[in-house]
Formats: structure tokens, C-alpha cells, sequence
């Protein structure tokens, strides 16, 4: 049995495969390999909103009109933006918008699962978008071929040729694939990065991963973070989110050469207000309260992953560094010298 990590140029033709979750990283790799293996056996432990994909191809005539038409383009970009900031709304503030979404699935599922068994096993009972929404118009259809299985009930075993589940049936397997998903709230770096007091910053985040801006953590002078806590989005594009944060930094780094700091940290309080302003953000949102067990929230149920607000708000907030929020050190002092602040 393999059990390595599946990509395009392992054949799985003619083989029994399993495929062990539902997330993002499933419905990609399903579609993909139903059609060349012999059997597929989908293991589910929880299913997923599934909508449609709606990418196309841009069209010669779209390049002609977009070349003739200044600022078009820029126009529909910006229109779906502000379609998928409305999505926010729903997530994080009122609930009953995010019903459209919903129906919009239901009725996804519906088209392409005719099979009401199978259509009610595939049918989340959670609050759209507690989980990650996912985009796929041939994951249902995978599923639901010949030569698919979609199995609910949970693996009790795992033997040399066969998985065995808590109901007692044996499916012979040849390959697993594991599409389990993420795990992003103790992120592998942290052991690797320690700060003045010698602690790992996995060490520090043992309660939880805090920062201020979701780029800078006390005790950890000139660490700067992409990615960092609170920066995820599940409506909208995460470029947008980096591109905020590189701005932060590069602020950042230009008050360094500007001020001759060779030290620049923030402090515990600008941490521990940002914290807050993230809890307080995160009340009543779909993620807290939307009925899931989702990656989005770490082992005490906090939210230390995603933005919990529109994305333009926290452009606002990292347009510039919050130069008060932060102390340093001049470039040539002497050890012990004082830190300056803002």
C-alpha cells in the first residue's frame, strides 16, 4: 500500500484509492483521479459547502474590450471585490445574508447529486461559512461515478492493504491519500525563533498566537511576520492581505533607516490591545458560532487565524507603522542604551 503524498505523477490507474477528507485539498484531487483509478472511497468526517465555479477563460474579444476601454478592467476587479467584502457582512456581523450563499450550494448540490441518499450525506448541518467555503463544479460529480464511494462512517483501522471502518466493513485499498487539511494555529517555525529571553516563540504562543498588526510580537525585536496571526480571509483573496502587510513592513523598515535604529519592537501592551480588538471583532461571527470544528480556531476556541472585519479596514490599519506602538534602539549604541520611543 502506498501511503506518499499523491501529485500528478504517481499513476494511480487501475488501482483502489483512498482518499481521506472532504476539505480543500479533496475536491481537488477527487476529480483528478476518479477517472483513471478503479475504485475511490472518499472518507468523510464532516461535509462541506460546495459552490460553483465560476472562472472562465478570458475571451479575445474581453482582451480586445479591456485594450479599448481604460479602466474597465480595473472596474471589474474592484466590482468583485466589494461583491465578496459583502460576504463579511454575513460572516461577521448578520447572519441571514449569508442565506443567498447557502441556497446557492443547496441548490449546486442538488443539480449535480441526484441520488438522495448520497445528497443528504453530503449535506453540511453547519452555518455556511464556519468552515471554509470551497469552489468546485466536478467535485460533486466524482463523488457520485461508478466507481465512487462516500464513506461516513469513522477508520477504525488501517491494514496492509485495506482500511477498516467503525462498522466493520473491510474495503480493499491500494493507496491513501490523506487531504486532512490544515493546521495553522502552531505553526512549525515557532520552535525555531527565540527571542531576548531565550523562549521560543512557540513558547510564548502557548496560550495562543498574539502580535500587533498581525506582524510583530513583543520580546522578538526585528521579527516582522507575512502571514501572521489573524491575517486569513475566508470570503477574498489573501494577496490582498500580504500585499497590506508588506506595506506595514516596508513602513517599517524606511522609520528604521530614517530614525538610525538598528532595534525596532513593539510593546506588550500594543500586542495585548490588538488581542482585543480581535476577540471583541470576533463575537458573534459564523467561525465562533456557526456550529463546526474548524482550523480557523486553536485548542482554547480562539479565533488566531482569520481577519474577523472587511479587508479595508485593516489596509487602513497597516497602511502605516504605528510608530507609538513600537521601541528602539539606535544604530552604534552601547549595550544597556534606552529605548526610544515614539
Amino acid at each position: 500500500m502506498h501511503s506518499a503524498r499523491w501529485d500528478a505523477a504517481h499513476d494511480l490507474t487501475g488501482e483502489k484509492v483512498a482518499v481521506i477528507g472532504t476539505g480543500a485539498s479533496a475536491i481537488q484531487v477527487v476529480p483528478a483521479i476518479q477517472p483513471q483509478v478503479e475504485s475511490i472511497a472518499v472518507y468523510q468526517r464532516t461535509p462541506a459547502w460546495v459552490v460553483p465555479r465560476t472562472d472562465h477563460p478570458v475571451k479575445p474579444w474581453m482582451r480586445r474590450l479591456y485594450r479599448s476601454v481604460p479602466g474597465l478592467q480595473k472596474a471589474i476587479r474592484g466590482g468583485l471585490y466589494l461583491f465578496r467584502e459583502f460576504l463579511v457582512i454575513g460572516m461577521a456581523k448578520n447572519r441571514r445574508f449569508l442565506r443567498p450563499v447557502a441556497t446557492l450550494a443547496k441548490a449546486h448540490l442538488e443539480r449535480q447529486v441526484r441520488d438522495p441518499k448520497l445528497r443528504a450525506a453530503l449535506t453540511p448541518d453547519y452555518t455556511i461559512g464556519c468552515k471554509r467555503i470551497l469552489i468546485s463544479n466536478d467535485y460533486f460529480p466524482a463523488v457520485a461515478a461508478p466507481n465512487a464511494e462516500l464513506v461516513t462512517a469513522g477508520i477504525a483501522e488501517v491494514r496492509p492493504h485495506s482500511i477498516v471502518t467503525r462498522d466493520g466493513v473491510e474495503r480493499p485499498t491500494d493507496t491513501i491519500v490523506l487531504a486532512t487539511g490544515f493546521h495553522v494555529t502552531d505553526l512549525p517555525i515557532a520552535e525555531r525563533i527565540r527571542g531576548r529571553d531565550g523562549r521560543s516563540l512557540a513558547e510564548v504562543w502557548a496560550d495562543g498566537m498574539v502580535s500587533n498588526r498581525s506582524a510583530t510580537v513583543a520580546g522578538f525585536p526585528n521579527l516582522f511576520l507575512l502571514v501572521g496571526p489573524n491575517v486569513g480571509v475566508g470570503h477574498t483573496s489573501m494577496v490582498y492581505m500580504i500585499e497590506s502587510q508588506v506595506h506595514y513592513v516596508d513602513d517599517a523598515l524606511k522609520t528604521m533607516d530614517a530614525e538610525a535604529l538598528e532595534v525596532l519592537e513593539t510593546t506588550r501592551e500594543a500586542q495585548e490591545a490588538y488581542r482585543a480588538l480581535i476577540a471583541e471583532k470576533s463575537k458573534g461571527t459564523v467561525w465562533l458560532g456557526g456550529g463546526c470544528a474548524s482550523w480557523y480556531l486553536d485548542q482554547h476556541g480562539h479565533n488566531t487565524t482569520l481577519w474577523p472585519d472587511f479587508t479595508f479596514r485593516f489596509r487602513r490599519l497597516t497602511r502605516t507603522l504605528d510608530r507609538e506602538n513600537y521601541v528602539g534602539t539606535p544604530a552604534g549604541a552601547p549595550a544597556g542604551t534606552p529605548e526610544v520611543a515614539a
